[in-house]
C-alpha cells in the first residue's frame, strides 16, 4: 500500500453532439488534482479544497469525499480512512465534466492507496456515487472517459457495459468554455420536462451509429456529419449565449463538427489538424467576445490515459 498519492483526473466533453448520456471523452486539460494519505481513524476527511470556494470540505457533501466514501466501501476497508486534498483546476458548471473528475479524482486515489485493487467498473460506479449527488442522476458519460481516457460509449448503465472507440490520429478536440454557469440539475431538468418526437430519436439513432462506424473507419469527415443533435441541444442551446453565431463560427472556420458539451456552456468542436483546431478555437472566442463573455479554450488530442497518478 502507499501512504500517499496525488491523482490527476482529466476533465471530459460528454454527448458528442447526438450521443446524450452514452457518449463522451477525455480531454488532455484541464482536470482536477487529488491528494491522498492514509490515516488511522477509519472514514474520510477533506483537509482542504482549493480553487472553488463555495465547496464543502464535509466528506458527505463533497463529490470527492462522496465517491472516496464508496471506493472504502467497495473494497471493504473499515479500520482505516483517508484524508483529502483537492484542487480544483477547472470551472464549476462549465460542461467540462467538473464533479465527474473530482468524484473519479476520489475513487482512484482511495483505490491506489490500497494497492489498485478495483477493477475499472468498480472504479465507475464509486465514482458515480458522487456524479449522482452533484447532478441528480449517475450517468457515466462524464465519469467513464474520465477513468477510462480515450472515447467511451456507455452501451448499459444497468448492468453498467462501456466500450472504448477507436481514436483516429488526426482528430483534434477544441473546447470553448465562456464565463457563464450551467447548472447540470437545471440543464438536466429541461431535458426530462420536454417532450420528443419519433423522428427525433430515429436521427439521433443514426448518427450515433454512424459515429462509432466513422471512427472504426478512421472517417473523420463522416465522424464530423454525426456531430448532430436533435434531441437535446436544441433543448439547451437558449442557455448558451450566442450559441447558434459561436456553432456557426466553428464550423465556418473548418471544424468537422460543434455542439454542445455535456450541459454546455462550453462548446466542442472538432478538426483533423492543429493548425484548424487553434483557427477554429479563436473564431468561437471571438463570438463569445462579441456576446459580452470572455473565454478559455482547451485544444488538443483526446487523452488516451484517464485518471492516474502523477508526480508532487
Amino acid at each position: 500500500m502507499s501512504e500517499r498519492v496525488r491523482v490527476f483526473a482529466p476533465a471530459t466533453a460528454s454527448n458528442l453532439g447526438p450521443g446524450f448520456d452514452v457518449l463522451g471523452l477525455a480531454l488532455e486539460q484541464p482536470g482536477d488534482v487529488v491528494e491522498a494519505e492514509l490515516w488511522d481513524e477509519s472514514g474520510v476527511e477533506i483537509v482542504e479544497v482549493t480553487g472553488a470556494d463555495s465547496l464543502s470540505t464535509d466528506p458527505s457533501e463533497n463529490v470527492v469525499g462522496i465517491a472516496a466514501t464508496a471506493a472504502l466501501a467497495c473494497l471493504g476497508v473499515r479500520d482505516r480512512g483517508v484524508r483529502l486534498w483537492l484542487h480544483k483546476e477547472m470551472p464549476l458548471g462549465s460542461g467540462l465534466g467538473s464533479s465527474a473528475a473530482s468524484s473519479v479524482g476520489g475513487a482512484v486515489a482511495v483505490n491506489l492507496l490500497f494497492g489498485g485493487r478495483l477493477s475499472t467498473g468498480e472504479l465507475v460506479k464509486s465514482a458515480l456515487c458522487g456524479e449522482a449527488v452533484a447532478s441528480g442522476t449517475a450517468h457515466a458519460d462524464n465519469v467513464a472517459p474520465s477513468v477510462l481516457g480515450g472515447i467511451v460509449l456507455i452501451r448499459s448503465s444497468e448492468p453498467l457495459d462501456l466500450i472504448r472507440l477507436p481514436v483516429p490520429d488526426a482528430l483534434r478536440v477544441v473546447l470553448v468554455h465562456p464565463h457563464a454557469e450551467v447548472l447540470t440539475a437545471e440543464a438536466r431538468r429541461l431535458v426530462a420536462d420536454t417532450r420528443f418526437v419519433i423522428g427525433q430519436a430515429v436521427a439521433n439513432t443514426g448518427n450515433i451509429a454512424a459515429l462509432v462506424h466513422a471512427l472504426h473507419q478512421n472517417d473523420l469527415e463522416l465522424f464530423g456529419r454525426c456531430i448532430s443533435d436533435a434531441l437535446v441541444e436544441p433543448v439547451r442551446a437558449p442557455l448558451i449565449p450566442g450559441f447558434d453565431a459561436v456553432k456557426r463560427a466553428a464550423l465556418d472556420a473548418g471544424a468537422l463538427g460543434c455542439s454542445i458539451s455535456g450541459s454546455g456552456p462550453s462548446l466542442v468542436a472538432f478538426s483533423d489538424s492543429d493548425a484548424v483546431a487553434d483557427k477554429v478555437a479563436s473564431a468561437m472566442e471571438t463570438v463569445f467576445a462579441t456576446e459580452g463573455f470572455e473565454s478559455d479554450r482547451y485544444v488538443g488530442r483526446v487523452n488516451p490515459l484517464g485518471a492516474c497518478a502523477v508526480s508532487q
